[in-house]
């Protein structure tokens, strides 16, 4: 294997045809190529029937396995990037390798926090002229950003959300609680904590979304949006600017326990 075939509409489908076909070829079982790479079969399954999207690892495993010259680790690449945008890609890289990540959002709930439901309503609101697979496609990439948080050590992920984000309604109510329940229930995490900016805080520190992430080696990079657009800064002065701006939110938001209280509050007022 050398050449990626033509892409299908669905990037998992695709990892997961290309999967079972090299298992057809070279005669082997699922539980071989598990044993293997040191996988579940239940994982093995999911990749190969498009369920779910593997680990690097696993498919830079199936390239040895296979003794390909690295195609499925360029067809995992091809296929996490799909759905996103050129511009976001860059910040897609550094929120994988990051091991901590801190982010304001005062629009819509941040991207690896939101549920499939709520993800394509995002989209089918800021894309009306896309069809119903171009919209799967940018919730399946979405959803896939949630990996970074089911690896052995995931990043410290420090989320404040205004309450805007809470109340406006995106897809509906039922959505919109179920989403909030999905942020109750992340906030169990212990690599996760969440803050609510409230409307009675006042004006906010910043008026727009950012977001400081921290590499291995202690540098931390700022990605803010503009309309089409986004931007990476390694800049000491503006992450500097940026890090006090986040401290200031920081300070004026709920606890965490007290922002939990609210969002389960807000959730209760969405289901009646």
């Amino acid at each position: 294997m050398s050449e990626l075939s033509p892409e299908p509409a669905n990037g998992l489908e695709w990892f997961g045809r290309e999967l079972a076909a090299a298992l057809d070829h070279q005669g082997a079982t699922q539980r071989e190529l598990a044993d293997f790479t040191g996988y579940k079969e239940p994982y093995v399954s999911k990749a190969k029937n498009g369920k779910a999207l593997p680990s690097p690892e696993f498919a830079a495993g199936c390239d040895r396995f296979f003794r390909t010259s690295g195609y499925f680790a360029r067809l995992h690449t091809r296929v996490s990037e799909r759905g996103h945008p050129d511009w976001f890609i860059p910040y897609v890289n550094l929120e994988k390798d990051a091991v901590a990540i801190e982010d304001y959002s005062n629009a819509f709930i941040m991207g690896v926090l939101q549920t499939p439901e709520y993800a394509e309503g995002t989209f089918r609101a800021t894309h009306p002229r896309e069809t119903h697979e171009q919209i799967k496609t940018r919730v399946e990439a979405r959803l896939q950003r949630r990996d970074i948080m089911e690896r052995e050590a995931p990043p410290l992920l420090w989320v404040i959300l205004h309450e805007a984000t809470l109340r406006t309604v995106v897809a509906g109510g039922s959505v919109m609680r179920g989403q909030l329940e999905h942020l109750v229930s992340e906030m169990a995490t212990p690599h996760i904590t969440m803050q609510v900016l409230p409307f009675k805080a006042g004006a906010p520190a910043s008026s727009l979304p950012f977001t400081l992430l921290t590499r291995e080696d202690g540098s931390t990079v700022l990605y803010s949006e503009t309309r089409e657009k986004g931007h990476v800064s390694d800049s000491a002065t503006a992450v500097a600017s940026a890090r006090t701006t986040y401290e200031r939110l920081r300070a004026a938001a709920l606890s965490s326990e007290e922002s939990q209280t609210l969002i389960r509050q807000i959730a209760e007022e969405y289901a009646s």
